[in-house]
């Protein structure tokens, strides 16, 4: 994203412009016209509204009012496809107020792709969407989540492809914001040694983040040593500056045998020389006496519990005849499995969390 310098005072308030309609977009107890001080932004349209900040990079709080005077059903997605808010039911004449944080980063999205739009944009859409007031302030200190990780994890820019960091926001509230910085095509060995990866997100951490590592797709040809000297490296290096890792387990890959299971090396990132990747991870976790989520024994139930034919839906497999990465809906799926475990682990504060 370009980087802009503008002052920013206490509070950026967004007004006016809304194609739809009578519904002004100020907030609440600001009289028509009242624009506010700091950076100025701006909405347009309807279905959806789009709303623009020309902000430099950073941590920034969002507070939108949701609802009106007609039934409203509002959901909003942020950057690069990024879901912040959940399709949000309002009735006629209710308002709502939610609240969440946004990390704007150069790029917006995987950090070796491309720039993105500059500034910070929301997308305000769903099934009847209602803005009725928008607020945005800068909240530099805001605690982070960091995720490093592979194309299953990141912000991808095309659809349908969707990484479940890139639905994870939606289940966060104000008061910790995920940062996303997994990559396509990346192992072990290339996030640490890539200056744009593992160098950036160390330079991010501070005292109490937590960072989440899920990498083990593309380890296809990494020794079991090599692969725990990789990770074993970045743990080292994030506990240094105070940071928090937590090791994840990559997600199944969608291969079943014929009796209807995943226990298959494909599906369980066994990779070419029969090293057990999960396994090491698990293993390193309690050598080290580190929190593991292990999404690669959760994903493995909720997709055998599908089946072969339900299954396809979390995967890209009637798009594209892919079985690794996934939809919306599966990465949606996936990403509130990390939820449930960041909550009953206690590994961030759970009033953070949706």
């Amino acid at each position: 994203m370009r980087r802009t310098v503008t002052t920013l005072l206490a509070a950026l308030t967004v007004l006016g412009g809304l194609a739809a309609s009578p519904v002004q977009a100020h907030w609440p107890g600001q009289g028509p016209g009242h624009t506010g001080a700091g950076v100025p932004g701006r909405c347009a349209g309807s279905a959806p509204v789009v709303c623009h900040f020309d902000v430099p990079p950073g941590t920034y709080e969002v507070s939108a009012l949701l609802g009106g005077r007609a039934a409203g059903s509002t959901a909003v997605s942020a950057e690069s496809r990024r879901t912040v808010l959940a399709e949000t039911a309002t009735a006629p004449g209710q308002t709502v107020r939610r609240s969440f944080t946004v990390d704007v980063r150069e790029p917006e999205g995987e950090p070796t792709g491309p720039a993105g739009s500059p500034g910070l944009d929301l997308r305000f859409g769903g099934a009847a969407p209602l803005l009725a007031g928008l607020r945005v302030t800068p909240a530099p200190h805001t605690p982070k989540l960091l995720l490093i990780g592979d194309s299953t994890v990141c912000d991808q820019i095309g659809e349908p492809y969707t990484g479940w960091g890139q639905q994870l926001p939606q289940f966060v509230r104000s008061g910790l914001t995920v940062a996303n910085h997994a990559d396509s095509g990346e192992g072990s060995g290339s996030y640490l040694h890539t200056p744009e990866l593992f160098p950036v997100v160390e330079s991010r951490v501070r005292p109490g983040d937590v960072v989440l590592i899920q990498l083990a797709h593309n380890d296809k040809q990494t020794p079991a040593d090599v692969y725990r000297a990789h990770l074993t490296t970045m743990i080292e290096r994030l506990e240094a500056r105070g940071g928090r890792p937590v090791l994840v387990t990559p997600i199944v890959r969608r291969w079943f045998n014929a009796d209807g299971t995943l226990d298959n090396a494909p599906a369980l990132n066994v990779n070419e020389l029969g090293v057990d990747l999960p396994a090491q991870l698990r293993a390193l976790a309690a050598e080290r006496s580190l929190p593991l989520i292990d999404l690669t024994a959760l994903t493995k139930q909720l997709i055998e519990t599908a089946g072969p034919e339900e299954s396809k839906a979390f995967f890209l497999y009637n798009e594209k005849r892919d079985n690794t990465h996934t939809s919306e809906y599966g990465a949606t799926r996936f990403a509130a499995l990390v939820r449930d475990q960041l909550r009953a682990q206690r590994l961030v504060p759970g009033r953070v969390l949706r």
